[in-house]
Formats: C-alpha cells, structure tokens, sequence
C-alpha cells in the first residue's frame, strides 16, 4: 500500500487488494513522516 504522506494526516475506505472487501485506512502524517497507521476491515 502506498501512502501519499504530502497531504497530511487523511482517512478513507479502499478496496482490499485482496480480498476486495472495503478497509478504512486512516493515518497521521508529522514532519513528513507517519505517525500513527490503523486499517480496519468494515462489517458487510
């Protein structure tokens, strides 16, 4: 999974390369670097 640390701290839901069931992904960005990282599978 690529991030696109230019943005900032971001959250959203993406596919799951996978398995194709939806993720949300959310990330803090702080000097240029992630934080902190959480990918949770979303109940169907």
């Amino acid at each position: 999974m690529l991030l696109d640390l230019s943005g900032g701290s971001q959250n959203y839901v993406e596919d799951c390369e996978v398995c194709c069931n939806p993720i949300s992904i959310s990330y803090d960005v702080e000097d240029s670097a992630v934080a902190g990282f959480c990918a949770d599978a979303l109940e169907q």
